[in-house]
Protein backbone atom coordinates (compact mmCIF):
# COMPACT_ATOMS: atom_id res chain seq x y z
CA UNK A 1 0.00 0.00 0.00
CA UNK A 2 1.23 3.20 -0.98
CA UNK A 3 1.67 5.92 1.90
CA UNK A 4 1.16 9.42 1.49
CA UNK A 5 5.10 10.22 1.75
CA UNK A 6 5.94 8.18 -0.89
CA UNK A 7 3.07 9.63 -3.08
CA UNK A 8 4.13 12.84 -2.45
CA UNK A 9 7.84 12.16 -3.31
CA UNK A 10 6.66 10.58 -7.04
CA UNK A 11 4.50 13.14 -7.54
CA UNK A 12 7.16 16.06 -6.76
CA UNK A 13 9.15 13.70 -9.07
CA UNK A 14 7.31 13.74 -11.73
CA UNK A 15 6.37 17.98 -11.48
CA UNK A 16 10.02 19.29 -11.01
CA UNK A 17 11.60 19.95 -14.10
CA UNK A 18 14.37 17.84 -15.27
CA UNK A 19 17.98 18.62 -15.00
CA UNK A 20 18.66 16.23 -18.24
CA UNK A 21 15.82 17.70 -20.55
CA UNK A 22 16.16 14.57 -22.85
CA UNK A 23 14.41 12.35 -19.54
CA UNK A 24 11.89 14.99 -20.03
CA UNK A 25 11.36 14.28 -23.92
CA UNK A 26 11.33 10.88 -23.46
CA UNK A 27 9.06 11.31 -20.60
CA UNK A 28 6.56 13.46 -22.68
CA UNK A 29 6.89 10.92 -25.88
CA UNK A 30 5.75 8.17 -23.32
CA UNK A 31 2.40 9.93 -22.33
CA UNK A 32 1.71 11.04 -26.13
CA UNK A 33 1.94 7.55 -27.00
CA UNK A 34 -0.61 6.04 -24.60
CA UNK A 35 -2.62 9.01 -25.44
CA UNK A 36 -2.30 8.37 -29.53
CA UNK A 37 -2.85 4.38 -28.57
CA UNK A 38 -5.92 4.79 -26.06
CA UNK A 39 -7.26 7.54 -28.76
CA UNK A 40 -6.47 5.28 -32.13
CA UNK A 41 -7.83 2.22 -30.01
CA UNK A 42 -11.53 3.34 -29.12
CA UNK A 43 -11.91 5.22 -32.18
CA UNK A 44 -11.36 2.11 -34.80
CA UNK A 45 -12.96 -0.29 -32.45
CA UNK A 46 -16.12 2.12 -32.56
CA UNK A 47 -15.95 3.13 -36.30
CA UNK A 48 -15.99 -1.53 -36.50
CA UNK A 49 -18.78 -1.69 -34.31
CA UNK A 50 -21.01 0.85 -36.09
CA UNK A 51 -19.72 -0.73 -39.34
CA UNK A 52 -20.50 -4.23 -38.21
CA UNK A 53 -23.90 -3.11 -37.30
CA UNK A 54 -24.39 -0.90 -40.22
CA UNK A 55 -23.77 -4.28 -42.90
CA UNK A 56 -26.21 -6.54 -40.26
CA UNK A 57 -28.86 -4.21 -40.68
CA UNK A 58 -29.03 -3.90 -44.24
CA UNK A 59 -28.61 -7.66 -44.17
CA UNK A 60 -31.72 -7.97 -42.61
CA UNK A 61 -33.11 -6.07 -44.42
CA UNK A 62 -33.51 -8.71 -46.85
CA UNK A 63 -32.92 -11.77 -44.57
CA UNK A 64 -35.59 -13.17 -42.56
CA UNK A 65 -34.76 -13.03 -39.03
CA UNK A 66 -35.79 -17.22 -38.72
CA UNK A 67 -36.99 -19.10 -42.16
CA UNK A 68 -39.20 -22.22 -41.74
CA UNK A 69 -39.03 -24.77 -45.06
CA UNK A 70 -39.47 -28.45 -45.82
CA UNK A 71 -36.65 -30.67 -46.54
CA UNK A 72 -38.26 -31.56 -49.97
CA UNK A 73 -38.05 -27.92 -51.29
CA UNK A 74 -41.55 -27.11 -51.01
CA UNK A 75 -44.18 -26.21 -47.57
CA UNK A 76 -47.57 -28.09 -48.68
CA UNK A 77 -49.59 -27.15 -45.27
CA UNK A 78 -47.93 -23.80 -44.77
CA UNK A 79 -51.24 -22.84 -42.99
CA UNK A 80 -51.19 -25.41 -40.58
CA UNK A 81 -47.39 -24.38 -39.84
CA UNK A 82 -48.03 -20.87 -39.60
CA UNK A 83 -50.92 -20.99 -36.91
CA UNK A 84 -48.38 -23.05 -34.90
CA UNK A 85 -44.99 -20.72 -35.05
CA UNK A 86 -47.74 -18.26 -34.51
CA UNK A 87 -48.19 -19.35 -31.12
CA UNK A 88 -44.48 -18.31 -30.10
CA UNK A 89 -44.54 -15.11 -27.93
CA UNK A 90 -41.28 -14.20 -29.67
CA UNK A 91 -42.93 -14.36 -33.41
CA UNK A 92 -43.91 -10.92 -34.28
CA UNK A 93 -45.14 -11.55 -37.47
CA UNK A 94 -44.15 -13.87 -40.80
CA UNK A 95 -44.57 -14.18 -44.29
CA UNK A 96 -44.95 -17.04 -46.99
CA UNK A 97 -42.65 -16.61 -49.82
CA UNK A 98 -41.97 -18.87 -53.02
CA UNK A 99 -37.87 -18.83 -54.06
CA UNK A 100 -36.26 -19.97 -56.99
CA UNK A 101 -33.22 -19.32 -59.44
CA UNK A 102 -33.94 -17.45 -62.73
CA UNK A 103 -32.70 -16.01 -65.81
CA UNK A 104 -33.92 -12.29 -66.25
CA UNK A 105 -33.36 -11.11 -70.14
CA UNK A 106 -33.76 -7.53 -71.47
CA UNK A 107 -32.62 -7.79 -75.33
CA UNK A 108 -29.14 -9.20 -75.55
CA UNK A 109 -28.43 -8.86 -71.80
CA UNK A 110 -29.32 -11.45 -69.61
CA UNK A 111 -28.50 -12.33 -65.93
CA UNK A 112 -28.90 -14.75 -63.26
CA UNK A 113 -31.08 -13.70 -60.36
CA UNK A 114 -32.92 -15.11 -57.08
CA UNK A 115 -36.49 -15.27 -58.25
CA UNK A 116 -38.62 -14.27 -54.91
CA UNK A 117 -42.19 -14.33 -54.48
CA UNK A 118 -43.99 -12.28 -51.94
CA UNK A 119 -47.06 -11.27 -50.30
CA UNK A 120 -46.48 -7.72 -50.25
CA UNK A 121 -49.03 -7.04 -47.53
CA UNK A 122 -47.09 -9.62 -45.59
CA UNK A 123 -43.87 -9.26 -46.53
CA UNK A 124 -43.39 -5.06 -45.21
CA UNK A 125 -43.67 -6.62 -41.87
CA UNK A 126 -40.99 -9.43 -41.88
CA UNK A 127 -38.35 -6.98 -43.78
CA UNK A 128 -37.18 -3.72 -45.10
CA UNK A 129 -37.07 -4.51 -48.78
CA UNK A 130 -39.98 -2.40 -50.22
CA UNK A 131 -39.48 0.51 -47.78
CA UNK A 132 -36.38 1.39 -50.12
CA UNK A 133 -38.15 1.18 -53.03
CA UNK A 134 -36.51 4.57 -54.90
CA UNK A 135 -38.49 4.62 -58.07
CA UNK A 136 -41.91 3.19 -58.39
CA UNK A 137 -44.66 2.09 -56.64
CA UNK A 138 -44.50 -1.06 -54.59
CA UNK A 139 -48.87 -1.36 -54.85
CA UNK A 140 -48.30 -1.96 -58.37
CA UNK A 141 -47.27 -5.41 -57.17
CA UNK A 142 -50.61 -7.14 -57.90
CA UNK A 143 -51.72 -11.10 -58.66
CA UNK A 144 -51.77 -11.62 -62.45
CA UNK A 145 -50.69 -8.26 -63.68
CA UNK A 146 -46.96 -10.12 -63.32
CA UNK A 147 -45.38 -7.07 -62.28
CA UNK A 148 -41.67 -7.41 -60.71
CA UNK A 149 -39.24 -4.88 -58.84
CA UNK A 150 -35.62 -5.20 -59.51
CA UNK A 151 -32.18 -4.10 -57.00
CA UNK A 152 -31.15 -1.00 -58.68
CA UNK A 153 -28.11 -2.45 -60.16
CA UNK A 154 -29.53 -5.35 -61.89
CA UNK A 155 -31.94 -2.52 -63.78
CA UNK A 156 -28.92 -0.92 -64.53
CA UNK A 157 -27.30 -4.37 -65.63
CA UNK A 158 -30.04 -5.14 -67.60
CA UNK A 159 -30.66 -1.44 -69.04
CA UNK A 160 -34.36 -1.25 -67.85
CA UNK A 161 -36.29 1.44 -65.99
CA UNK A 162 -39.71 1.74 -64.11
CA UNK A 163 -42.26 0.82 -67.08
CA UNK A 164 -40.04 -1.41 -69.01
CA UNK A 165 -40.37 -5.01 -69.86
CA UNK A 166 -38.18 -8.21 -69.09
CA UNK A 167 -38.40 -11.93 -69.68
CA UNK A 168 -37.96 -14.71 -66.74
CA UNK A 169 -36.78 -17.65 -67.71
CA UNK A 170 -37.01 -20.37 -65.21
CA UNK A 171 -34.57 -23.19 -64.68
CA UNK A 172 -37.67 -25.98 -64.01
CA UNK A 173 -38.99 -26.68 -67.81
CA UNK A 174 -42.75 -27.67 -68.55
CA UNK A 175 -43.06 -31.14 -70.99
CA UNK A 176 -44.78 -30.66 -74.41
CA UNK A 177 -45.19 -32.68 -78.05
CA UNK A 178 -42.52 -30.26 -79.04
CA UNK A 179 -39.86 -31.45 -75.89
CA UNK A 180 -39.18 -29.77 -73.20
CA UNK A 181 -39.18 -25.77 -73.09
CA UNK A 182 -38.47 -23.58 -70.31
CA UNK A 183 -41.31 -22.02 -68.33
CA UNK A 184 -40.46 -17.98 -69.56
CA UNK A 185 -42.59 -15.33 -68.62
CA UNK A 186 -42.46 -11.40 -69.37
CA UNK A 187 -42.82 -8.95 -66.65
CA UNK A 188 -43.58 -5.29 -66.40
CA UNK A 189 -40.75 -3.03 -63.85
CA UNK A 190 -42.70 -1.85 -61.82
CA UNK A 191 -40.21 -0.85 -58.94
CA UNK A 192 -36.33 -0.23 -57.97
CA UNK A 193 -34.82 -1.58 -54.79
CA UNK A 194 -32.00 0.50 -53.43
CA UNK A 195 -30.21 -1.39 -50.09
CA UNK A 196 -26.28 0.13 -50.79
CA UNK A 197 -25.05 -4.09 -51.04
CA UNK A 198 -23.98 -5.03 -54.26
CA UNK A 199 -25.14 -9.00 -53.41
CA UNK A 200 -28.67 -8.04 -53.08
CA UNK A 201 -29.04 -4.94 -55.45
CA UNK A 202 -27.03 -6.96 -58.25
CA UNK A 203 -29.25 -10.41 -57.55
CA UNK A 204 -32.52 -10.16 -56.08
CA UNK A 205 -36.37 -9.37 -57.87
CA UNK A 206 -39.18 -9.99 -56.29
CA UNK A 207 -42.76 -10.81 -58.00
CA UNK A 208 -46.28 -11.57 -56.47
CA UNK A 209 -46.23 -14.69 -55.04
CA UNK A 210 -49.08 -15.60 -57.01
CA UNK A 211 -47.44 -14.97 -59.97
CA UNK A 212 -44.07 -17.00 -58.96
CA UNK A 213 -46.16 -20.32 -58.25
CA UNK A 214 -47.43 -20.18 -61.92
CA UNK A 215 -43.48 -18.93 -63.74
CA UNK A 216 -42.11 -22.07 -60.92
CA UNK A 217 -45.20 -24.57 -61.30
CA UNK A 218 -46.49 -24.87 -57.76
CA UNK A 219 -49.91 -24.93 -56.81
CA UNK A 220 -50.83 -24.58 -53.61
CA UNK A 221 -47.28 -24.75 -52.28
CA UNK A 222 -44.58 -22.09 -51.41
CA UNK A 223 -40.68 -22.38 -50.76
CA UNK A 224 -41.17 -21.23 -46.39
CA UNK A 225 -42.46 -19.17 -44.23
CA UNK A 226 -40.45 -16.02 -43.35
CA UNK A 227 -40.11 -14.80 -39.44
CA UNK A 228 -39.65 -11.42 -38.02
CA UNK A 229 -38.93 -11.70 -33.68
CA UNK A 230 -39.36 -9.42 -31.77
CA UNK A 231 -35.55 -9.58 -30.86
CA UNK A 232 -33.32 -10.41 -33.44
CA UNK A 233 -30.29 -11.80 -31.03
CA UNK A 234 -32.98 -14.38 -29.84
CA UNK A 235 -33.20 -15.83 -33.10
CA UNK A 236 -30.95 -18.73 -31.94
CA UNK A 237 -33.09 -19.56 -29.07
CA UNK A 238 -36.43 -19.10 -31.05
CA UNK A 239 -35.48 -21.73 -33.25
CA UNK A 240 -34.11 -24.49 -31.31
CA UNK A 241 -38.28 -24.15 -29.52
CA UNK A 242 -39.49 -24.34 -33.07
CA UNK A 243 -37.57 -27.08 -34.34
CA UNK A 244 -39.09 -28.75 -30.74
CA UNK A 245 -42.44 -27.94 -31.84
CA UNK A 246 -42.54 -29.21 -35.98
CA UNK A 247 -41.78 -32.89 -37.43
CA UNK A 248 -38.88 -33.68 -38.02
CA UNK A 249 -39.24 -33.10 -41.70
CA UNK A 250 -39.16 -29.38 -41.51
CA UNK A 251 -36.16 -27.39 -41.56
CA UNK A 252 -35.51 -24.14 -39.35
CA UNK A 253 -32.53 -21.72 -40.54
CA UNK A 254 -31.70 -18.51 -38.58
CA UNK A 255 -30.28 -15.40 -39.89
CA UNK A 256 -26.99 -16.45 -37.76
CA UNK A 257 -26.63 -19.59 -39.42
CA UNK A 258 -27.08 -18.26 -43.45
CA UNK A 259 -24.21 -15.67 -42.73
CA UNK A 260 -22.35 -17.26 -40.49
CA UNK A 261 -19.14 -17.40 -41.97
CA UNK A 262 -19.51 -13.71 -42.76
CA UNK A 263 -19.91 -12.11 -39.11
CA UNK A 264 -17.15 -14.62 -37.84
CA UNK A 265 -14.80 -13.13 -40.14
CA UNK A 266 -16.63 -10.28 -38.73
CA UNK A 267 -15.15 -10.45 -35.30
CA UNK A 268 -11.99 -12.27 -35.87
CA UNK A 269 -11.22 -8.58 -37.67
CA UNK A 270 -12.02 -7.01 -35.29
CA UNK A 271 -10.08 -9.16 -32.12
CA UNK A 272 -6.99 -8.33 -34.65
CA UNK A 273 -6.97 -5.12 -35.18
CA UNK A 274 -7.96 -4.53 -31.08
CA UNK A 275 -4.34 -6.49 -30.53
CA UNK A 276 -2.57 -4.60 -33.13
CA UNK A 277 -3.68 -1.26 -31.91
CA UNK A 278 -3.08 -2.65 -28.62
CA UNK A 279 0.66 -2.83 -29.46
CA UNK A 280 0.73 0.73 -29.75
CA UNK A 281 -0.20 1.32 -26.06
CA UNK A 282 2.59 -1.56 -25.79
CA UNK A 283 5.37 0.35 -27.40
CA UNK A 284 4.09 3.50 -25.66
CA UNK A 285 4.37 1.08 -22.43
CA UNK A 286 7.98 0.35 -23.01
CA UNK A 287 8.96 4.05 -23.50
CA UNK A 288 8.17 4.24 -19.41
CA UNK A 289 10.84 1.42 -18.68
CA UNK A 290 13.41 3.35 -20.47
CA UNK A 291 12.20 6.89 -18.86
CA UNK A 292 12.03 5.45 -15.32
CA UNK A 293 15.35 3.77 -15.52
CA UNK A 294 16.86 7.38 -16.70
CA UNK A 295 15.40 8.77 -14.19
CA UNK A 296 16.45 6.59 -11.73
CA UNK A 297 20.11 6.78 -12.95
CA UNK A 298 20.01 10.46 -12.58
CA UNK A 299 18.57 10.27 -9.34
CA UNK A 300 20.72 8.00 -7.87
CA UNK A 301 21.87 10.60 -5.02
CA UNK A 302 17.98 11.53 -4.20
CA UNK A 303 17.38 7.87 -3.82
CA UNK A 304 20.63 7.64 -1.03
CA UNK A 305 19.90 10.78 0.35
CA UNK A 306 16.30 8.57 0.89
CA UNK A 307 17.81 5.55 2.01
CA UNK A 308 19.93 7.45 4.61
CA UNK A 309 16.70 9.20 5.96
CA UNK A 310 15.60 5.39 6.77
CA UNK A 311 13.38 5.32 3.71
CA UNK A 312 12.85 1.44 2.84
CA UNK A 313 13.72 -0.10 -0.34
CA UNK A 314 10.00 -1.24 -0.43
CA UNK A 315 8.91 2.46 -0.15
CA UNK A 316 11.54 3.87 -3.10
CA UNK A 317 10.32 1.45 -5.04
CA UNK A 318 7.03 2.85 -4.80
CA UNK A 319 8.31 6.20 -4.91
CA UNK A 320 8.99 5.51 -8.55
CA UNK A 321 6.25 3.42 -9.28
CA UNK A 322 4.14 6.55 -8.31
CA UNK A 323 6.07 8.75 -10.83
CA UNK A 324 5.50 5.83 -14.19
CA UNK A 325 2.10 5.27 -13.15
CA UNK A 326 1.01 9.16 -13.29
CA UNK A 327 2.46 8.92 -17.26
CA UNK A 328 0.17 5.82 -17.82
CA UNK A 329 -2.93 7.62 -16.31
CA UNK A 330 -2.79 10.65 -17.18
CA UNK A 331 -2.10 9.39 -20.81
CA UNK A 332 -4.95 6.51 -20.65
CA UNK A 333 -7.19 9.64 -20.00
CA UNK A 334 -6.12 11.60 -22.32
CA UNK A 335 -6.32 9.26 -24.93
CA UNK A 336 -9.67 7.71 -23.88
CA UNK A 337 -11.39 11.47 -23.44
CA UNK A 338 -10.06 12.31 -27.06
CA UNK A 339 -11.58 8.50 -28.67
CA UNK A 340 -14.83 8.92 -26.94
CA UNK A 341 -15.43 12.65 -27.97
CA UNK A 342 -13.66 11.31 -31.87
CA UNK A 343 -16.32 8.75 -31.63
CA UNK A 344 -19.15 10.32 -31.11
CA UNK A 345 -18.89 12.87 -33.79
CA UNK A 346 -16.84 11.01 -36.72
CA UNK A 347 -19.44 11.68 -38.64
CA UNK A 348 -19.00 15.52 -39.02
CA UNK A 349 -15.06 14.90 -38.52
CA UNK A 350 -15.12 12.96 -41.89
CA UNK A 351 -16.40 15.09 -43.97
CA UNK A 352 -15.07 17.78 -42.63
CA UNK A 353 -11.45 16.79 -43.28
CA UNK A 354 -12.71 15.71 -47.01
CA UNK A 355 -14.11 19.13 -47.83
CA UNK A 356 -10.62 20.76 -46.50
CA UNK A 357 -8.39 18.71 -48.43
CA UNK A 358 -10.96 18.50 -51.54
CA UNK A 359 -11.04 14.97 -51.72
CA UNK A 360 -13.15 11.78 -51.08
CA UNK A 361 -11.69 9.10 -48.56
CA UNK A 362 -13.64 6.57 -49.71
CA UNK A 363 -15.89 7.04 -52.67
CA UNK A 364 -19.28 5.45 -53.01
CA UNK A 365 -18.61 3.35 -56.56
CA UNK A 366 -15.78 1.10 -54.69
CA UNK A 367 -16.97 0.67 -50.84
CA UNK A 368 -19.86 -0.81 -49.52
CA UNK A 369 -20.17 1.92 -46.39
CA UNK A 370 -20.58 5.78 -47.78
CA UNK A 371 -19.93 6.96 -44.21
CA UNK A 372 -19.10 6.15 -40.98
CA UNK A 373 -21.43 4.54 -38.66
CA UNK A 374 -19.07 4.94 -35.34
CA UNK A 375 -21.22 3.11 -32.24
CA UNK A 376 -19.30 3.71 -29.05
CA UNK A 377 -19.58 0.77 -26.52
CA UNK A 378 -18.96 1.72 -23.06
CA UNK A 379 -18.01 -1.84 -22.58
CA UNK A 380 -15.14 -1.46 -24.86
CA UNK A 381 -13.90 1.88 -23.85
CA UNK A 382 -13.51 0.17 -20.38
CA UNK A 383 -11.27 -2.64 -21.30
CA UNK A 384 -9.08 -0.63 -23.30
CA UNK A 385 -8.52 1.75 -19.82
CA UNK A 386 -8.20 -1.23 -17.99
CA UNK A 387 -5.79 -2.74 -20.27
CA UNK A 388 -3.79 -0.04 -20.53
CA UNK A 389 -3.67 0.92 -17.01
CA UNK A 390 -2.19 -2.35 -16.52
CA UNK A 391 0.49 -2.09 -19.51
CA UNK A 392 1.59 0.88 -17.89
CA UNK A 393 1.88 -0.24 -13.68
CA UNK A 394 3.79 -3.28 -15.30
CA UNK A 395 6.10 -0.88 -16.90
CA UNK A 396 6.90 0.73 -14.01
CA UNK A 397 8.12 -2.38 -12.10
CA UNK A 398 11.75 -3.13 -13.19
CA UNK A 399 12.65 0.24 -12.97
CA UNK A 400 11.22 0.73 -9.69
CA UNK A 401 12.80 -2.21 -8.51
CA UNK A 402 16.36 -0.56 -9.54
CA UNK A 403 15.66 2.40 -7.84
CA UNK A 404 15.18 -0.08 -4.57
CA UNK A 405 18.50 -2.25 -5.23
CA UNK A 406 20.50 1.77 -4.93
CA UNK A 407 23.47 1.31 -2.22
CA UNK A 408 23.72 4.89 -0.65
CA UNK A 409 27.48 4.48 -0.20
CA UNK A 410 27.90 3.53 -3.70
CA UNK A 411 25.58 6.43 -4.83
CA UNK A 412 27.32 9.02 -2.88
CA UNK A 413 30.77 8.13 -3.15
CA UNK A 414 31.49 9.99 -6.13
CA UNK A 415 29.09 13.27 -5.35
Amino acid sequence: MIRPLELLIGLRYTRAKRRNHFISFISATSMIGVVLGVWALITVMSIMNGFHKDLRDRILFVVSHVTVSDISGSLADWQGVSTLVAGNPEVQAQSPFILGQGMITKGSEVTGALIRGILPEQERQVSEVLDHIIEGNPDALRAGDFGIILGDTLARILGVKVGGKVTVVAPKGKVTPAGLLPRLKRFTVVGLFKINMHEYDSGIALIHIEDAARLLGMKNEVSGLRLKLNDVDLAPRVSYQIVQELPPNYRIRDWTQEHANFFRALEIEKRVVFIVLMLIIAVAAFNIVSTLVMIVTDKQPDVAILRTLGMSPGSVMKVFMVQGTVIGVVGTLLGAGLGVLTALNVRTIIPAIERFFNTELFPVSVYVITDFPAELRWLDVTWVVIISLILSFLATLYPAWRASRVQPADALRYD
